[in-house]
């Protein structure tokens, strides 16, 4: 079923020639998501919503009217099969999965997006939890992957039947279809799993309404706002801010899929040229990646000027990657200031707080528990009719500015909850600071960070912090420092963490290194390095240095390092381990008994499936 539109004009030069206007929805406003994909449809029909690329090229694009026929016809199709079903979306990067995404709302039930289910048996696993977890009704996918997605699910109990878009493209157009209202249920989110199991976010209709304002407001998008993205669509980032917020503008969207970026990252950069982006963004990861693959002959053919928000949702966002990324592309047009660092997470739709436009990041140097100095980026001040809230998350009393605490989030963008988890709900999402109304409902982020005049500074997440001798380190910090101490380790591929041994609590690093530094690899020598560069900096001991291959480090799909996961296959054994630096003979004899206690508890069970 294609339903793309046959638009074959260069439609982007007519969208970056489109004069700043107000955002067109109805007066009265729209109950669901849905509506306003039918409002662009009966108010724009012609005009572009998706263009998806292969290789650079296009390779399928789709008019707001195609779009919207296509999901309904489909949703007519599901909603038929089951009152407000439970839809699980297995899809790779591309316009299928638009439609059947909101196929799902037209039927009047809820997206469940997932992964591919292409992927190693730990992937598998957690998305055979998933559907169970969900209780999905039905399972959307490609002919391509119809036998694979019915295959992971087929150890299920009740498994949900596997159809694909071309099945449901028969049904005959419904008028009279589901109308779902603000407080229905249109999305599972199932979050990244940075650092505990991923659960069910439920998001309503409403929240998503209201964040999407938020984004628009300030982002400060217009209609004649063009996004390029590449992101994943299963994941809230790739899903609120490049798939659903071009559609509550009326704007188009150019979208690759992240294998593409990965694979020649400066793709992502000749789309921005090639189609005047003015919206487009990543975490750290991404930007220090173009900076050090993208070579000089690529750069030369880029024309950056039309970017006007590049932001970066990593928390926290450094310094050095915005320092680092500008240096490199400035003199392609790329504007310092486009750089919009900002804050979001799925527990609160996406988008909790972002800088401003045309300005510079707010940067705050201060000093650390060790005594380094350390540079902190702004992420921006939150949206009209939302608040954040640094507390002490063991009183629960407001922190003045400056102080260090728990960011605490309150407005409509915050979801009701995990699916099926009251206790869980009761303690994260039903919270009110010390001294304000019980009825006052904070969603407690679990993330680190400080406020001065509004603005939030995310300094990392409570889970990971790292204590010795009473003192708190930010593992970020820490890998940061590492992978600057020698040029075999990669940058954003490393995990510090600590093992509770006898006697002592030992600092690890683990981090990949660089292909080329495989054949002649010496790791005696960059353990000395990293021990040199973090004991200096940081004032702490390194017990083990551990090197692993590329890919080896475990991160969630939008890049996040999953410092847990990474520790629990340490301890069981199971990293792929290239070179191992253990300080002393004592520790050596420590950690070998740890991992191989570890191992023989859990014998030959799956790997550990806690974090994406």
């Amino acid at each position: 079923m294609d339903g793309a539109g046959t638009v074959s004009d260069p439609w982007w030069k007519a969208a970056g020639a489109r004069p700043a206007r107000s955002i067109d929805l109805p007066p009265g406003g729209v109950a669901s998501y849905a509506d306003v994909l039918g409002h662009r449809a009966a108010h724009q029909p012609d005009d572009i919503a998706f263009v998806f690329l292969r290789d650079g090229d296009i390779e399928r694009q789709i008019t707001f009217h195609a779009l919207d026929q296509a999901a309904r016809r489909a949703g007519a199709a599901l909603a038929k099969r089951a009152h407000r079903p439970r839809t699980l979306l297995l899809y790779p990067q591309g316009l299928d999965f638009v439609i059947a995404f909101f196929a799902a709302l037209y039927a009047g039930g809820v997206a469940v997006p997932a992964p591919s289910p292409r992927g190693n048996r730990s992937a598998r696993a957690r998305l055979e939890a998933t559907a169970q977890d969900c209780r999905a009704d039905i399972v959307l996918t490609t002919p391509d992957l119809m036998d694979l997605s019915t295959a992971a699910l087929s150890s299920l109990p009740d498994a949900p039947p596997v159809t694909t878009l071309e099945a449901l493209s028969t049904a005959p157009r419904v008028d009279a279809l589901p109308k779902p209202q603000p407080g229905d249920l249109a999305l599972l989110q199932y979050t990244s799993g940075s650092t505990s199991t991923p659960k069910g976010v439920t998001i309503t209709h409403g929240n998503i309404l209201a964040n999407q304002a938020m984004i628009a407001a300030r982002f400060e998008h217009t209609p004649a706002t063009v996004t390029v993205g590449w992101l994943p669509m299963f994941h809230d980032m790739g899903l609120i801010g490049n798939m659903l917020q071009p559609i509550f503008l009326g704007a188009p969207a150019v979208l690759m899929s992240p294998a593409a970026f990965l694979q020649e990252p400066a793709r992502w950069l000749r789309a921005i040229t090639a189609y005047g982006g003015n919206t487009s963004g990543a975490p750290n990861f991404a930007y220090d990646f173009c900076a050090a693959r993208i070579p000089a002959p690529q750069r030369a053919a880029l024309d950056l000027s039309s970017w006007g928000c590049a932001y970066n949702g990593s928390e926290p966002v450094r310094a050095a990657t915005l320092d680092r990324f500008a240096e490199a592309f400035q003199p392609h047009g790329f504007r310092p200031a486009a750089f919009y660092p900002c804050y979001g997470m799925a527990e609160a739709t996406l988008f909790i707080s972002g800088g401003g436009r045309d300005a510079a990041p707010v940067r705050v140097t201060r000093e650390s528990a060790s005594g380094a100095t350390e540079t902190f980026v702004g992420s921006g001040k939150t949206g009209a009719g939302h608040e954040i809230m640094i507390v002490d998350p063991e009183t629960r009393a407001p922190l003045p500015d400056g102080a260090v605490g728990e960011s605490w989030f309150a407005g409509d963008s915050v979801s009701p909850g995990y699916w099926q988890k009251p206790t869980v709900n009761a303690v994260e999402f039903a919270q009110a600071p010390a001294g304000r109304p019980t009825d006052t409902r904070f969603y407690r982020t679990g993330d680190l960070g400080f406020l001065i005049d509004g603005e939030i500074f995310v300094t990392g997440r409570i889970k990971d912090v790292i204590i010795v001798r009473g003192r708190n380190h930010y593992p970020h910090d820490l890998e940061a420092t590492v992978q600057a101490s020698h040029p075999a380790l990669r940058a954003d591929s490393g995990a510090a963490f600590t093992l509770d041994l006898p006697g002592r609590e030992a600092l690890i690093i683990v981090n990949e290194v660089e292909r080329t530094a495989l054949r002649s690899l010496n790791t005696d020598e960059i353990a000395g390095a990293v021990r040199a560069a973090v004991t200096q900096t940081h004032g702490l001991s390194v017990a083990a240095v551990v090197l692993l291959k590329v890919g080896g480090i475990p991160k969630t799909s939008s890049g996040k390092i999953q410092r847990r996961l990474t520790q629990s296959k340490y301890r069981a054994g199971t990293l792929p381990v290239v070179g191992e630096n253990r300080q002393g003979r004592a520790l050596n004899a420590a950690l070998a008994a740890t991992q191989d206690k570890t191992a023989r508890a859990e014998g030959d069970a799956r790997d550990p499936s806690s974090e994406e």
